[in-house]
């Protein structure tokens, strides 16, 4: 037997595991897409199919006809865009701070931020309802901004300050000595470094705030204009059961956007990735 046919058969399991995996997690991706384009007869048959019978639009037509749809999806994505350049700007500087300055309380600061990353976000759902509430805050897209970017900020500060500590300050100290600034020599040789790992901290944060549910449907009770997406999907439901044609075909135009950033940026997600945990 040579040794690459013995190496594959090594790697079969690997292999087929991969792919049930894969299977797995893409079945309820493939049904719900399945599901949008099936009509509402065949979605209540006792006999369901793999592949629908007759394929419509009418689910679709119905999803973007409901009330509120261009209003939701512009409060997602002014929210959602919001709070990712807010969650850049700080923890750039923070990171910076952390990855090329000596400051007493350093090691505390980023200890500090991964009991933060660790916290389980529903865990503060009361407390953050309190504090809006006390600030007069509810019903209101700002407080969802605001919410976003605390959630999204330690995991941006963790990766952003682990990519900055792989390009080497010499680069930096050079730019000064022929004359820039300590912030000139970040924005001309740093700042073009970093782009990978700015590219993955934005993709974190926008699946993260486009698809939160819980903050959006506790903290805007009154007026629903204010509402996103995610609370967008329950007006689906009414006292004769859900529209599940609907509400598929609702979730289908949902993920649409996630999945196009996705695979835009994927290239520079994945190297962002691997060379933030490069040194940390």
């Amino acid at each position: 037997m040579s040794r690459a046919r013995s190496a594959r058969l090594r790697r079969l399991p690997l292999n087929a595991a991969a792919a049930l995996t894969v299977l797995v997690c893409l079945f309820p991706v493939y049904w719900m897409i399945s599901t949008a384009f099936t009509p509402s007869k065949d979605i209540q048959s006792s006999d369901p199919r793999l592949l629908p019978r007759t394929w419509t639009l009418d689910h679709f037509r119905t999803a973007v006809q409901a009330d509120g749809f261009g209003m939701f999806w512009r409060n997602s994505v002014l929210v959602t865009v919001s709070s990712i350049l807010l969650a850049l700007v700080v923890a750039l500087a923070s990171a910076y701070a952390v990855a090329r300055l000596r400051w007493k309380g350093r090691r505390q600061f980023m200890l500090m931020v991964f009991i933060a990353q660790m916290a389980p976000w529903e865990s503060l759902i009361i407390p953050v309802y309190i504090i809006s509430r006390d600030t007069d805050m509810l019903d209101r897209l700002p407080t969802l901004t605001l919410v976003y970017f605390m959630v999204t900020l330690p995991f941006s500060v963790i990766v952003l300050r682990g990519f900055i500590g792989t390009i080497p300050p010499e680069l930096e100290e050079a730019a000064q000595v022929d004359g820039c600034t300590r912030t000139a020599a970040f924005r001309k040789v740093a700042l073009p470094l970093l782009a990978p790992g700015l590219m993955a901290t934005s993709l974190f944060g926008f699946i993260t705030a486009w698809n939160e549910f819980a903050y959006a449907n506790f903290l805007i009770i009154k007026h629903q204009d204010s509402r996103t997406l995610p609370v967008w999907l329950s007006s689906f439901q009414n006292t004769f059961g859900t529209d599940w044609g609907a509400t598929m075909a609702a979730s289908t135009l949902f993920a649409l956007p996630a999945l196009v950033v996705f695979l835009l940026l994927q290239r520079h997600v994945t190297s962002g990735f691997a060379a933030g945990a490069v040194k940390g």
